[in-house]
Parts: structure tokens; sequence; C-alpha cells
């Protein structure tokens, strides 16, 4: 049988493309071969092989529907999805998100922290609770070698020596375990000084910046808690320090665009023209009663401003000053394993969040939801039920997903925004989905183009 469903067409900028969800085969077609495409996905009695031979000879066949048939046969187009349901994965968990500081010395208007106190007490994690945490990943780790830790809040500056102390605590209990780690740390960069920095670049793996853009871009959204100063003037130049002496390491400048600023392809290039070449730029998620907050309406406007930051994207791959875009980034040929791509982050059972008393949940966005608390770092999960549920949480169990091109790149989309906008984990967040599905026709077409 053709799945269909899996097939997508779509054109820009002058080229033709066709995907396939289930195989991750991406063509570029001319203008007969599209229209053979769009014609069997139209016609409900081409479901076979066969049916799609008598079709063609009956039309005549023509050298362009033998190759479409020849990609069919070789499983690249119209290819079939899973035979069957893959089973749960094990619990092993692999990375941890440690809240060391459940504050903030920026009050960002769009927070999903409530301001970094994750709507309870400010407070800050004792070298203790994260000593325990390294030691709950190493005993929960199994059989996996490579296990990551990301420093995160609130602003984790505020708990620095704890960081610096859990990063070399973890780095000797390691080479006891036969453990590599992978540190990294989430920072909206006000704390940096130059020892701070120096220990990063030698340390952190990778280091998450948080900028949004434009000064008049950031400093509407991110504002100190006196609401005096300009938080880009104070960060920009301790990003640069920081970005100039890591000397390749991984990582990138973070932004958030927001209703504000749907132009948001210029604060990229800004970021860029900044020196910045490894950059991301999240779509808020938010109430949509927020002033900030995207909409419906908005996505015309996003879809266009994607398209036009994908050719700036490829024409800085010619200049001197070339830079990657977080979302432009889709492997084809060695893309995650199926797992991955059925559940992504793996959020409840590989990936889990400490919070500064030393409780479990599922990710970094559920801590404080009592609900979700899954154990702490002295019991380990006791909550056996809910790992299941994020488990089972995946692509093929989401109504919507199971028919989509999409499902095996974006696999779903995040639990937490599915949950709070959307109502349940198997139903997506509808403008996510769409702003998703842009980005990944934005990328196959820079793929296409460089190729």
């Amino acid at each position: 049988m053709l799945d269909k469903r899996s097939v997508h067409c779509f054109s820009q900028n002058g080229l033709n493309l066709v995907v396939d969800g289930n195989s991750a085969a991406v063509h570029v077609v001319d203008e007969e071969a599209l229209a053979v495409i769009q014609t069997i996905l139209a016609k409900e009695e081409l479901k076979t092989q066969r049916d799609l031979r008598e079709f063609f000879d009956a039309q005549g066949q023509t050298e362009v529907m033998a190759e479409v048939l020849e990609l069919i046969t070789e499983g690249l187009l119209f290819s079939p999805d899973l035979a069957e349901m893959p089973p749960r994965p094990d619990s092993v968990v692999k990375a941890l998100c440690l809240n060391v500081a459940h504050d903030c010395n920026l009050r960002c208007q769009y927070c999903f922290a409530s301001t970094g106190d994750f709507g309870g007490e400010r407070e800050l994690m004792t070298l203790e609770v994260a000593k325990q945490a390294v030691d709950f990943l190493i005993q929960g780790s199994g059989h996996r070698r490579q296990l990551e830790i990301d420093f995160f809040g609130g602003e984790p500056l505020l708990n620095w020596d704890v960081v610096k102390e859990t990063v070399l605590y973890g780095n000797a209990e390691a080479n006891k375990h036969d453990k590599v780690f992978r540190f990294t740390i989430t920072t909206n960069g006000l704390g940096l000084r130059p020892e701070i920095e120096e220990f990063i670049n030698e340390h952190m793996y990778n280091v998450v910046l948080s900028i949004d853009g434009r000064p008049e871009v950031n400093d509407r959204v991110r504002q100190t808690i006196s609401r005096r100063g300009s938080v880009y003037d104070t960060v920009v130049p301790k990003y640069k320090s920081l970005v100039d002496s890591r000397q390749g390491k991984s990582y990138y400048v973070r932004g958030t665009f927001t209703g504000y600023n749907l132009d948001f392809a210029s604060d990229v290039v800004h970021l860029n023209d900044l020196g910045f070449d490894q950059i991301s730029m999240e779509p808020v998620v938010a109430d949509p009663r927020e002033s900030y907050a995207l909409h419906e309406w908005d996505l015309p406007r996003i879809f266009q401003e994607y398209e036009q930051l994908a050719d700036i994207y490829l024409e800085r791959q010619k200049s001197e000053q070339p830079f990657e875009f977080f979302h432009f980034n889709v492997e084809l040929k060695k893309g995650p394993c199926m797992y991955k791509r059925l559940s992504g982050c793996g959020a409840g059972y590989e990936y889990l969040a400490v919070s500064p008393t030393g409780d479990l949940y599922p990710c970094h966005q559920f801590v404080g939801q009592e609900e979700f608390l899954l154990g702490t770092v002295w019991t380990g999960v006791l909550n056996e039920e809910l790992p299941n549920t994020f488990k089972d949480s995946h692509v093929l169990n989401k109504p919507v997903c199971s028919t989509c091109w999409a499902k095996y790149y974006c696999s779903g989309g995040c639990h937490k925004n599915n949950l709070e906008y959307a109502g349940n984990f198997l139903q997506p967040h509808e403008l996510s989905c769409k702003m998703e599905k842009k980005r990944l026709e934005c990328a196959f077409y820079i793929k296409a183009s460089l190729a």
C-alpha cells in the first residue's frame, strides 16, 4: 500500500520539493514530476504500485512516470510507515537539568518560570543536593557512558560556587565510574565575570546565551529588577568576550521572538552582525491573552519571515558572515534513532529536572507542579506510572500526528506546551505545529539549494 500521508509537496523560490516523511527522503523535482506525484495524491483509487502501473500504462507511461515508480520501489516515496508499534524504551536516565537557582536578576515578560521562582520560594540549590543529583545520574544511567547535566534556573550564575563545585565533583566521580559528563549552562549573562568565563570555556561542553536581538527588542521584554539600564548593553560585550575565547567550542545565542517583533529575521541578522554564528530564535508560547503572544493571524507574517531568513541564510553561507540557525539544522542521512524520532526529548524517563530541594520532575517546565513529582535524588523515581505516560505520548499515539508527514521530524512537539495549550499530551499545540512545519520546509529548501 502507498502511504500518501507521509508525502508533502511544496514550492519555495522556484524550487519544487517533495518530502517523504517515513523514509526521510527529500526530492527536488521539475513541474512534470510534481504533477505526477500530485495526481497520485489526489486519486483515491491509486493505492498500490500495481494500481500505479496500470494507471500509467493507460495514460501512456512517460520517462517521468517510470522514475517516480522507481523511487516508490526503492522505498523513497510513498514509503510504508512502521510495521508495528515499538516497545516502550527502558527508563535509563542520561541527562539532568539542575535548577540550581529558583531566582533571577531579570524580570522577562514571557518567563515560563514565573520570573525564576517557578511559582514557589526563591531559593538556591545546596552543594549537597547537587552532588546527590550527580550520584543519582551515575547510578541510574545503566549502560550509558555519555551523560549530560544542564545548569539552569532562574539564573544559574546566582549560585555560581555550587555550579563550579558540582562540575569538579561530577568529573571526579565520572572518572571513578567510567562515565563522561557533558556540562551545559544557560545564562542571561548579567553575572558573567572573567573568572567565570574562563571556567565555562574550560569545563562546559556548551553554553546558551540568552538575548532576543536588537537593543529595542531585547530591552522591551528583558529588564532588570530595578528596570534601570540596558540589559543589551550589559550582556553583549560579555557574550562577545566569552564566545571569542571559546576557541570553537559549542555555544549558541538563544532568543525568543514575540508578537512585538514579528520581523525576527532582522534580530537574527543583528546577532550575526555582532559576530555570533550559532543562533536560535524560538517563538514564544504564551497565553493568547498576553500582549506579546503569537496568534493564528500572525502566521502569514511569520511564514514570510522564515522564508526571508532562509534566503538570508543562503546568502551568508557564501559570504564572510556565515551562521547556523538552530531550526534549519535537519540531518537527512544520519538522523536520530527511531525512539528519538517517535518521542523527541525523552522527558520523564531519559531526561529529568531537579529542583533546588532535590525533587525530580519530568523536565524543567514541570518543576513545582506536584502532580508531576517523580521522586527525589535520594529516593529515585517513586512514581513509576508517570514515566510510562511520557513514553506512550509519542507520535504514533497522537491521532493528529500519526497521519502527518512531519511526525518523525518534530516528534509531536513539546509535552508541556501540548498539555497547557491544547489540553493533553496527545493533542499537539496547533500554532507550534504549523510553525514547525514551516521551519522544516525552509530547512529542506536550504538543503536543496546548497546541493
